[in-house]
């Protein structure tokens, strides 16, 4: 796995954790870029927007443009990917729980 590989595996995961905290398992991408800075990923709005198109292709978000902003929702299949219960390549695997 090359650095570009592995941070956007990173970056995968972060989404789908972030979905995952949610009470609605969704949140548009400007919330998700915030979050992304605060976890070190300072990532364009095309970069996400493609990071996103690639965890639909995969079967763990689902997503809709709402009056111009994308808006992501966890699937179950991405539920189990972002607590480590599946894996998919291309997102990281989550670090055990302490």
């Amino acid at each position: 796995m090359n650095y570009e590989e592995l941070i956007a595996s990173d970056i995968r995961l972060m989404i789908l954790r972030t979905l995952a905290e949610d009470a609605d398992y969704s949140h548009n991408e400007v919330i998700l870029r915030e979050v992304l800075v605060m976890f070190g990923h300072k990532i364009s709005q095309d970069k996400l927007r493609s990071e996103l198109a690639w965890l639909s292709e995969q079967g763990l978000v689902k997503t809709e443009e709402i009056s111009g902003l994308v808006v992501a929702k966890l699937t179950a299949r991405g539920a189990d990917v972002s607590s480590g219960a599946a894996q998919c390549p291309g997102v990281k695997r989550p670090r055990p729980e302490a």
